[in-house]
C-alpha cells in the first residue's frame, strides 16, 4: 500500500490499541491523502482476509478509527522521532503486570 502511494514507512511500532508510524512521501502528496491511503487500503485488505472481523459487532465493520494525529518533523531530528516510537513499546511493556508478555 505504501509503495503504491509513494509512501516510505521509515519506522513503525504496533501498540495494543494504536500504531506509531514515521513516514515520508513526496511534497506533492497531501499529508491527509497519505494517511487516507494507508488506513483505507490496509483496512480493505485486512478485512477482505478476515471477513469474520468485518461482520463482528465489536468492530462495527471498521478496522481503523477515523481519527489520527500527525506532525511534521520540523525542528526535531528523525532520530528523535524514531527513539520516541521505540520508547512507546518499552513503556507499554513496563506497564504490564509481571508474568505477561
Amino acid at each position: 500500500v505504501a509503495a503504491d502511494n509513494e509512501i516510505v514507512i521509515e519506522h513503525m511500532e504496533v501498540m495494543p490499541d494504536h500504531v506509531h508510524v514515521l513516514i515520508s512521501f513526496p511534497p506533492s502528496k497531501a499529508p491527509t491523502s497519505a494517511i487516507k491511503a494507508l488506513k483505507g487500503r490496509s483496512a480493505f485488505i485486512f478485512l477482505k482476509r478476515h471477513p469474520e472481523i468485518h461482520q463482528s459487532q465489536y468492530w462495527g465493520g471498521h478496522l481503523w478509527s477515523p481519527s489520527y494525529y500527525m506532525s511534521t518533523l520540523g525542528n526535531i531530528s528523525k532520530e528523535v522521532v524514531e527513539q520516541y516510537i521505540n520508547n512507546q513499546k518499552y513503556n507499554e511493556i513496563k506497564k504490564r503486570p509481571k508474568g505477561r508478555k
